[in-house]
């Protein structure tokens, strides 16, 4: 087989790579490990690291959010490593899909932040510090974690473009927009002012 025809045969791989590795759901087998209620019958229902604090852990929420971005930042590493960076992307859509979309929980899962995050930061780490720069202080300011991760994704694209990385911006806007309308409940809360904030218990 020639070189190009290997190449476009293993992008499907990296795909699936980044599925599989996107929906393993860290913060709902952390939380059933670790003998709480089920995670997803608290809070937002959501199987990440903020629906994770509101049980009270901080602990398996620091360890959700981690192994949630680590899971996004492998599959790209990986990807990246067999078939080059056009490989990478794909896998970093295929595990935000996963995360998003996990087979193993019916195909509703989370909501896609710490992977946004994590797969950033294997794509093209100095975004990815911008963006946690830019969360931490909207979260700081605000204590919405929503709000937070809205306004780091909304810039993330722009940044990208701006840095010279067109391949990523035009990727990450269609993740922003995945992103966003992962959150459409948490954007009609935060307009009527009951969104709940960080820290606060279900």
């Amino acid at each position: 087989m020639a070189p190009e025809a290997l190449t476009e045969a293993l992008l499907p791989v990296a795909f699936l790579i980044g599925y599989l590795c996107g929906s393993i759901p860290f913060g709902l087998v952390l939380t059933r490990l670790a003998g709480t209620a089920d995670l997803r019958a608290i809070g937002s229902g959501n199987i990440g690291a903020t629906n994770v604090l509101r049980t009270g852990h901080k602990g398996l929420a620091a360890a959700t959010l981690l192994l949630d971005m680590l899971k996004g930042t492998a599959a790209v590493v990986i990807s990246g490593h067999l078939d080059g960076p056009s490989a990478a992307m794909l896998a970093a859509l295929g595990a935000f899909l996963g995360h998003l979309f996990p087979v193993w929980l019916k195909f509703h899962g989370g909501k896609g932040v710490a992977v946004y995050i994590g797969v950033l930061l294997g794509l093209f780490w100095p975004a990815a510090l911008a963006f946690c720069a830019i969360w931490l202080l909207t979260a700081f300011a605000s204590r919405y974690s929503s709000l937070s991760a809205l306004l780091a994704s909304l810039v993330t694209p722009p940044l990208l473009w701006w840095l010279g990385h067109a391949a990523l911006a035009a990727l990450f806007a269609l993740l922003t927009l995945l992103l966003f309308i992962m959150h459409r409940e948490n954007i009609r809360r935060l307009v009527a002012g009951t969104e709940g904030r960080i820290g606060q218990k279900a």
